[in-house]
């Protein structure tokens, strides 16, 4: 046990944020909610006891749009460092790099990744923008404004392709009508998304093919993991939607279904390893984060999304990830907070 170390979880209370998280019409009320927050609010007093192992003070604080009494709590607890778990304020997304740059305003270490690299990946054209700079393949995309919906030629892109709301996470607005084949039903859905979330959709070419997921620990890339979509009936599009994550009882949570580790041959792995850690060295991730990856029919790999601070409930897929390394939750919970102590350490030696 470390007795001079105070250590403190951050993280944020699940509220509704829109009326539909689904990204199609609701038929079961008990599921939209934000489920990607609200699931995870169950495992706070876990992480909180098994950090206690190792830290003689641990504590929680929650945050919500009283920054004032937030700041206050900080500083009267004044902690080694900080677990940020804060994903949003009051179910608003774009506010969690702000919380990261706050810490950092305040001189105390955190865990994940920094306010910038927070702010890049939301945004999913500013990340697109930093792959392509560095010459990582990432779909061809299109920006529809808000309540603007583009003519046919002015997409120039080519059928199908997947809607996704421009400054989202979590797969929240992906449904099985995410993935269009004509104008008419685009038409149809930008038209629901601009309603129901009021923001810029991404419009991109859906990349056809094997969905990887490559999660990064510090400098460790784990075991690859597969989302196999074989049980899923055919009138299915093959993706990742909001009920396939968070609605255990949804045809999607129960037909994708991961595999780790993946089935690649040698090369193809250290191809998609090399690329995936090219992706979360462009974003400037630190820490931890998960590349998406989607394979074309030529196995030609497509960054389609990085995700810093990626959940780690212990039935997450970065927690998959991790067991397939011989890596324990508690000791990925350990080795993120180990990091931040580690800036710590380096902070004061500076100082001096």
């Amino acid at each position: 046990m470390n007795f001079e170390r105070k250590i403190l979880i951050c993280y944020n209370e699940p509220i509704r944020y829109y009326n539909n998280y689904l990204g199609k019409e609701i038929n079961n009320e008990k599921e939209n909610i934000d489920l990607s927050e609200h699931n995870f609010l169950n495992q706070i007093d876990n992480i909180k006891k098994i950090l206690s192992k190792k830290y003689l003070e641990v504590n929680t604080l929650s945050v919500n749009s009283d920054i004032k009494t937030f700041i206050k709590k900080i500083l009267s607890y004044s902690p080694d460092v900080i677990i940020n778990f804060v994903e949003s304020i009051e179910g608003n997304s774009n506010l969690e790099s702000y919380i990261a740059g706050l810490y950092d305003i305040l001189g105390i270490p955190y865990t994940g990744n920094n306010a910038i690299c927070l702010a890049n990946c939301l945004d999913k054209v500013r990340t697109k923008q930093i792959l392509k700079s560095h010459r990582i393949k990432t779909p061809r995309y299109y920006i529809a404004q808000l309540k603007r919906i583009p003519s046919s030629t002015e997409l120039k892109l080519k059928y199908p392709v997947i809607t996704k709301l421009l400054r989202e996470d979590a797969s929240i607005g992906i449904s099985e009508f995410s993935v269009i084949s004509n104008y008419r039903n685009l038409k149809k859905q930008l038209e629901y998304l601009f309603e129901n979330f009021n923001q810029d959709v991404l419009i991109e070419e859906y990349i056809e093919g094997r969905e990887l997921n490559v999660a990064i620990l510090g400098d460790e890339i784990l075991p690859i993991s597969e989302i196999c979509f074989e049980s899923l009936p055919e009138h299915l599009p093959k993706i990742i939607t909001y009920e396939a994550k968070w609605s255990p009882e949804s045809i999607y949570y129960k037909h994708t279904i991961p595999k780790c580790p993946a089935e690649l041959e040698k090369s193809l792995k250290e191809k998609i390893e090399a690329i995936a850690k090219k992706a979360f060295d462009a974003l400037e991730c630190r820490d931890y984060a998960r590349v998406d990856i989607r394979l074309n029919k030529n196995n030609i790999p497509y960054v389609i999304e990085v995700n810093p601070n990626p959940d780690i409930s212990p039935d997450a897929g970065f927690i998959r990830s991790a067991a397939a390394a011989g890596i324990s939750y508690e000791e990925v919970l350990y080795r993120i907070t180990n990091f931040a102590l580690q800036r710590q350490n380096y902070d004061t030696q500076v100082a001096m």
